[in-house]
């Protein structure tokens, strides 16, 4: 699979991953699921989250080579947000969408991570 492919295929689990999340944290009206889900799945985000996975070790080599990949592959321009963010977020999407289909036991010990390390310090306080 093409690394624009599994980043598409990584945006669909993570965001899946977020809602389980979210609502395991007992909200349940829907503006505000939608509201706290913003807080993790715009590339700003996701470039935040990618950035404490590296800058705490948490990726393997051949993870970060993924990654690398990934961002190296993101083909458009994002209306959005700049160019820099657009490609770590394509490689942090990437390297979800590769666990999820080459090792699901190390996707769930990241999203672990990401969801309730980090969730809690980056994003739930504002």
């Amino acid at each position: 699979m093409n690394n624009l492919s599994l980043a598409y295929l990584g945006d669909a689990v993570y965001e899946l991953y977020v809602r389980k999340f979210l609502i395991s944290k007992n909200i349940t009206k829907v503006n505000d699921l939608q509201t706290e889900s913003l807080k993790y799945v715009t590339a700003p985000s996701q470039r935040k989250i990618l950035e404490n996975l590296l800058n705490n070790n948490v990726l393997n080599e051949d993870e970060k080579e993924i990654v690398r990949k990934g961002r190296n592959t993101a083909s458009r321009r994002s209306k959005t947000t700049d160019v820099v963010t657009y490609h770590l977020s394509t490689g942090f999407e990437c390297l979800i969408g590769y666990l999820y289909l080459n090792n699901p036991k190390r996707l769930e010990e990241i999203m672990e991570i990401i969801l309730w390390e980090y969730a809690e310090k980056m994003y739930l306080k504002n």
